[in-house]
């Protein structure tokens, strides 16, 4: 009897065992371990790229939203404008007495966009459509508190803004690399879209192409390498931040494509690499110290890819090189193909564009182009465009640091302090400057040569427009 008992029991005890170790075996239990990157291979079996499959790469906005949303602000415009209109005076009109006078009204628009704050104290950038023209700006917070602000600078050319409220301590966004983002990557949208009852508004997207453009039917100059993204973006976002999931700047939104001005599924972002050289320099200068190569340029068709031995269509054809011009001293010439700059690749006009654009008048590069089927490396020096300083404008004045001088009998004249340097650093308009760095100066070309001379430092001494001796000085850099 207790025989049969304990085979019993013996029995049970290694079902329960056997069961167990089934279990295990076919249901592991979950590994604390984060999954590691897997490789992937080609059809022959060759390794192509390293994809990183890790849960954690799951998107989760929280931090890059609560963070970027503080210094995301909205944008509201007020246009002024002055209309003539006649009245026609049916008696003077019969009567051959002539018409009246032409008459003025005032015209006012109001209009409305996001802005990022990217110094605390007080730096906003915007669109330049957003801002162009206006009369009067107030910026509101996130915190609903409201400020007067004013234009610093803009630049057409890429519609990028600068404008300035009088605050201190302000949350920022700070610059990412856009030139490392990529396609497929999780990106935010954070503005106003429709205005002020939908302020500080996020969406989110993926990165959906790099290096756009647009079509420009004015014929305007234009730089445009815009970062595509399907992030929801309407009239109001102009001027919002697109930022990674760090929270980092990677784009200021800027247009959308649409048949009725609404959000469809393709959204345009300015990437942050153009942003941050243009408002440097308009805080700088107070206008953009933009770097010339001197080419008009088209994209790369079949045969040109052809006759010059290429394995694909990248790059930018050379279809005109100006005299004089920077491209032409490095010794480009027309049809080559150009593939690169430095270590970037290029492989489109408009992404050309953009690295052109990073760089400053007298910035030095080697140009990687193909020749008749020979890559030649080309060292280059980037000319400036009339924004420099020296330049000469029509009325005779110099640009200076963003300031216009004119030679008069005691020193040299600051005519406008412009809203560069000089201006930043307490040059006002009527000051004669008379000293730089210990030297004395009567010519603008002396100013020009020691500036060019000093090595960190400029400070200039003289007399104010109220004849009172006045001082001030900036960095360099």
């Amino acid at each position: 009897m207790k025989k049969g008992f304990f085979v019993v029991l013996a029995s049970v005890l290694l079902s329960g065992l056997t069961a167990f170790a089934v279990v295990k075996t076919v249901k592991p239990e979950p590994s604390s371990e984060p999954v590691k990157s897997q490789t992937a291979y080609d059809s022959n079996g060759e390794a192509v790229r390293t994809v990183n499959v890790s849960l954690s790469d799951y998107p989760d906005f929280t931090y890059a939203a609560e963070n970027a949303i503080e210094a995301v602000v909205y944008v509201k415009v007020t246009v002024k404008t002055q209309q003539q209109y006649q009245m026609i005076d049916p008696f003077s009109f019969f009567f051959g007495y002539g018409g009246s006078e032409p008459q003025t009204r005032e015209r006012i628009q109001k209009g409305s966009g996001s802005g990022v704050i990217i110094r605390s104290d007080g730096y906003i950038v915007t669109n330049n459509h957003v801002v162009q023209g206006a009369t009067n700006i107030e910026v509101t917070l996130n915190n609903n508190k409201t400020y007067e602000a004013k234009v610093i600078g803009t630049d057409p050319a890429t519609d990028v803004a600068l404008i300035k409220v009088e605050a201190e301590n302000l949350p920022v966004i700070q610059f990412a690399d856009s030139d490392r983002l990529r396609l497929g990557e999780w990106v935010l949208a954070i503005g106003s879209p429709l205005g002020e009852e939908l302020r500080s508004t996020i969406t989110a997207g993926i990165v959906s192409a790099k290096g756009r453009s647009m079509p420009n039917e004015k014929g305007e100059y234009k730089i445009e390498s815009f970062i595509q993204t399907d992030a929801a973006v309407n009239p109001g976002n102009s001027g919002g931040a697109l930022v990674n999931k760090e929270g980092l700047l990677v784009g200021i939104n800027t247009a959308i494509v649409s048949s009725n001005q609404s959000y469809i599924g393709y959204a345009f972002a300015i990437p942050s690499n153009i942003v941050r050289k243009v408002v440097n320099d308009l805080i700088d200068f107070g206008s953009v110290k933009r770097a010339k190569l001197g080419v008009s340029i088209s994209t790369v068709d079949e045969q040109t890819a052809k006759d010059n031995k290429l394995q694909s269509l990248e790059g930018a054809l050379i279809l005109e090189v100006v005299k004089g011009s920077s491209a032409e001293k490095a010794g480009v010439k027309e049809k080559d193909v150009l593939i690169g700059i430095d270590s970037t690749v290029i492989k489109s006009p408009s992404q050309l564009q953009e690295k052109v654009n990073s760089f400053s008048p007298g910035d030095k590069a080697v140009l990687k182009v193909v020749r008749n089927g020979k890559v030649l490396l080309l060292p280059v020096e980037f000319q400036g465009s009339a924004e420099e300083n020296g330049t000469v404008a029509d009325d005779g004045t110099v640009a200076f640091y963003g300031a216009q001088l004119k030679e008069v009998d005691n020193g040299v004249l600051i005519v406008s302090a412009g809203t560069g340097k000089m201006a930043q650093s307490g040059a006002t308009d009527g000051f004669v400057i008379q000293y730089v760095n210990d030297q004395k100066v009567s010519k603008i070309k002396e100013i020009i040569d020691i500036a060019k001379n000093a090595r960190r430092s400029i400070f200039i001494e003289g007399v104010t427009a109220s004849g009172r001796p006045g001082y001030f000085g900036f960095g360099k850099d």
